[in-house]
């Protein structure tokens, strides 16, 4: 266990609903690797708590939080000052406190695009599909943007929410009905669930994947459970699947830089001991 004193140094995150956050087991693991004098807390915040929780903290001693459903845009508009990327996506993950000041920063694009690494995906060929318009996708279509990707397509239950995330940071794309999502499963190179969609006690995510081309990459951004719904269609039609846990990890990165002052550790790797910490959910 690492050390705490009364001057430790103090971060968490915040969701509603938070329980399912493997943030704060991801944070330990590194804070005891490198023997750190720091606590990373878990907070369950309503919509209607959000803004007084967070200007409270502000004007603590906690270094910052990182924010998960469904408080992103609600962070951004809570900041001073914010980063470019933030202020681009329109919605924040991280935010650092200082006297009081809050400073917002987006890094969901950073960790979604370490987690695709692995699939060699040709953006400036590919045709994505991003099914959610909430703050996380908006940091994903960002990223996508940035890296050249040749077409976005863009379904949402609220069809109306898609059409401002289009009409603000991604004229290019395409909006369509929810329910019409199979039917453009063969255009698209790459499926992205950015819902809250298959998560644990959320019902499920299910495409119809012998729709989709050969080669077509899935991407969950849910992490809990590991195996969704979602990826075990796109598996079982032989396609390649690839769960949000890379993507956790790698967002988390220059938080725990900006929380705590140090580099996250490469080794001893943390992917298998969150596995481990999901038992039956992985």
């Amino acid at each position: 266990m690492s050390r705490i004193s009364g001057a430790a140094r103090l971060a968490g995150v915040v969701g509603d609903p938070i329980a399912h956050s493997l943030s704060p087991r991801l944070m330990r693991f590194w804070i005891e690797a490198l023997d750190l004098d720091a606590l990373y807390a878990p907070y369950a915040v309503s919509a209607t708590g959000f803004a007084p929780f967070v200007e409270g903290l502000a004007c603590s001693h906690v270094a910052g939080l990182n924010v998960t459903l469904p408080h992103k845009e609600s962070a951004l508009a809570l900041a001073d000052t914010a980063s470019d990327a933030a202020k681009r996506i329109g919605a924040a993950n991280l935010l650092t406190f200082d006297a009081g000041k809050i400073h917002a920063d987006n890094t969901d694009g950073i960790g979604f695009l370490a987690a695709l690494k692995p699939a060699s995906i040709k953006y400036r060929q590919s045709t994505a599909l991003i099914l959610g318009a909430g703050g996380a996708s908006r940091a994903l279509v960002h990223a996508l943007l940035t890296s050249g990707i040749s077409r976005l397509i863009l379904a949402n239950r609220s069809r109306s929410r898609a059409e401002r995330l289009v009409d603000e940071i991604a004229p290019m794309a395409a909006v369509i009905d929810w329910d019409r999502k199979d039917d453009v499963l063969a255009e698209a190179d790459l499926v992205i669930n950015a819902t809250s969609l298959g998560l644990k006690g959320v019902d499920p995510l299910k495409l119809d994947w012998k729709r989709a081309k050969p080669g077509t990459v899935a991407f969950d951004s849910v992490y809990t459970p590991l195996e969704t719904e979602f990826l075990k269609g796109a598996r079982a039609c032989g396609l390649t699947g690839i769960d949000g846990l890379d993507m956790l990890i790698g967002q988390a990165r220059p938080s725990f830089r900006a929380f705590f002052g140090r580099e996250a550790p490469i080794l001893p790797p943390v992917r298998p001991a969150l596995i481990e910490s999901l038992g039956d959910e992985a």
